[in-house]
């Protein structure tokens, strides 16, 4: 996890994917995917056909990346989410065992449309939730509806599969702060990721295509079959040290370290609306709800 891009600029740190966004060099653009499989059998069926991933939607913090999202069960008369990083938070790093929730923000942020355009800027009413326990994940509750952002710029927004990510989906980590897409596969998954006083669960590791950098931190990761999001980026081993801030370890089941350098990581996602109920109000009491409590 990297510090937030101003202070990672300050620091003159050259940061790679989530919690401490840093300075980056530029870097050429990886578009998105946007082909579709076939088959040369014809008793096969039909591979699914491949959304195409694009802007709309994504959102620019100050020092970071995010996107409006929707739970399945939301209504387009529902507040709306804005989903970025726990480590975004505009206030600083929530400590180990700190979970936020209902806390007043007025926090800005410019939305995207497919070609990276950005088209209006959106405001915070409150957190809603946000926590580096676990999961590095921070949810804003808008000051607008998913109606009213549809009809004020014809946007709609990202919806958060409900479902566990897959190993091997292709996917697209798309930021809207340095406008620009990463693709690339999930390659598996991290029992336990610790980087220095933080430890979450179950992290998706990216495959080594996906080269985020500083300021993609809570960019949404976008399965690149159903166009849903199934994590959020968050970080990734820089220098090769050993479960350091900026160099995760992967830690498995039995206790065995080990490190990646140069991977990254993003955090999954599909055990959110579990904890949303109707009208996009948070329940962590909610059945079927893992997200950490306060």
């Amino acid at each position: 996890m990297r510090k937030p891009l101003a202070a990672a600029l300050f620091a003159l740190v050259i940061a790679g994917a989530g919690a401490a966004p840093a300075i980056a060099a530029p870097t050429p653009t990886l578009t998105p995917t946007s082909a579709s499989a076939s088959v040369s059998a014809p008793v096969e069926k039909s591979a699914p056909t491949i959304q195409a991933v694009d802007f709309a939607g994504t959102v620019a913090l100050s020092n970071c990346s995010g996107s409006v999202v929707r739970l399945p069960k939301s209504a387009d008369t529902d507040p709306a989410l804005v989903m970025t990083n726990g480590h975004c938070l505009e206030t600083g790093f929530p400590e180990p065992g700190e979970v936020i929730v209902d806390q007043a923000s007025s926090r800005t942020f410019g939305l995207l449309n497919s070609s990276a355009t950005r088209v209006g800027t959106l405001r915070a009413s409150k957190v809603a939730y946000s926590t580096m326990t676990d999961t590095d994940v921070t949810l804003y509750q808008l000051t607008t509806t998913y109606a009213q952002i549809k009809n004020s710029y014809g946007i709609s927004p990202l919806t958060l599969a409900d479902t566990h990510p897959v190993a091997g989906t292709a996917i697209t980590v798309v930021s809207g702060y340095w406008k620009r897409t990463y693709a690339c596969n999930v390659d598996g998954f991290a029992y336990r990721l610790k980087e220095g006083d933080w430890t979450w669960k179950d992290a998706v590791r990216y495959t080594s295509a996906c080269q985020t950098i500083g300021g993609t931190s809570g960019s949404p990761v976008v399965d690149n079959a159903t166009g849903k999001v199934v994590a959020v980026n968050n970080t990734g081993n820089e220098d090769g040290e050993r479960c350091t801030e900026n160099n995760p370890c992967e830690v498995d089941a039995s206790g065995t370290v080990t490190v990646r350098k140069g991977i990254n990581y993003a955090e999954e996602t599909y055990n959110i609306p579990a904890c949303f109920t109707t009208g996009n109000k948070l329940n962590l009491s909610a059945s079927g709800c893992t997200l950490p409590k306060p």
